[in-house]
């Protein structure tokens, strides 16, 4: 009676726990399964302050990141996933006034405006202003500094743009 019992307990919950799907990713992304590609277009860089080599780097950062975290196809055009936008905001300012009236600490600022397009699911599209800084001291040369700062910023701004697209917590 007790070895029956347990078959019907076993076969219980088989079936119960059978028809359950969970999706688990080392990222922490909740993607679709049905979604296989995706495609990220170039940024151009729209600020009224250029930095010559940050389109590229975003760009880079952001499809590398897609390309590294998840198991979707990066594609030219046309993925399940649509990642389009540009880069509007790049400027530096002061940010901590000292009393004989310099700054201590500037401030060197990235915006980018992100339309993302789930071709699967429309209630996750978006589109989006992210805004990353990184304070530095003013004694400190800019260009002696500026790639270490902007690779950090976009550091930030990729995370939180990944987070926001396949992260559905």
């Amino acid at each position: 009676m007790k070895n029956k019992l347990r078959i019907v307990y076993l076969l219980s919950f088989i079936i119960m726990f059978s028809g359950c799907k969970i999706n688990y990713s080392f990222s922490g992304g909740s993607i679709d399964p049905n979604i296989k590609s995706i495609s990220i277009q170039y940024f151009p860089n729209n600020a009224l302050l250029i930095q010559p080599k940050l389109s590229q780097l975003f760009t880079e950062a952001l499809r590398d990141k897609f390309s590294t975290q998840t198991k979707l196809t990066l594609i030219n055009k046309g993925g399940d996933l649509q990642i389009e936008g540009a880069i509007i905001g790049y400027s530096t300012q002061p940010v901590a006034i000292q009393g004989n009236e310099t700054a201590a600490m500037n401030r060197l600022t990235i915006a980018v405006q992100v339309k993302f397009t789930n071709t699967l699911n429309e209630a996750q599209n978006f589109d989006q202003t992210f805004s990353k800084y990184i304070d530095y001291l003013s004694t400190s040369n800019l260009s002696s500094i500026e790639d270490k700062l902007i690779a950090e910023i976009n550091e930030m701004l990729v995370d939180e743009i990944f987070n926001k697209s396949v992260v559905n917590w």
